[in-house]
């Protein structure tokens, strides 16, 4: 049943949204894994990457939720943030069964949520112009 908060538009543009964020995200690590293999590129920039396409695949699916949102952008974008983190984790538990959180990992749940927030407001600004 469709709120005055939450509607149809707003989960197919949030759904949509994380997906891109997915692509984005496939799509550069998938980069960086053939620049690894096939160059003489190390793998020491990897934590740094991973921060950086998260930030960037986030802010992509904050935006795009927001944009089937009538108002409140930044938070409909760091639910896209949330949702894009909360798949990753469970991907990661599901893919590496010694994985653990650390400070690390709460970091990029952090950016996530933050910049899918960032993304939200952008999104939502861009939709209202």
């Amino acid at each position: 049943m469709a709120t005055k908060y939450f509607s149809k538009s707003l989960f197919k543009h949030l759904s949509i949204g994380v997906l891109m964020a997915y692509a984005v995200t496939g799509i550069v690590f998938l980069g960086y894994a053939m620049l690894i293999t096939y160059t003489a590129l190390s793998e020491r920039n990897l934590p740094i990457v991973v921060a950086v396409t998260t930030i960037i695949s986030v802010m992509v699916a904050g935006f795009d939720a927001a944009r089937g949102a009538e108002n409140r952008g930044w938070f409909w974008g760091m639910v896209a943030g949330l949702v894009y983190v909360l798949i990753m984790a469970a991907i990661m538990i599901a893919a590496v069964p010694s994985f653990s959180a650390d400070g690390r990992t709460l970091l990029i749940c952090a950016l996530g949520i933050a910049g899918g927030g960032l993304g939200g407001i952008l999104g939502i600004n861009v939709k209202n112009t």
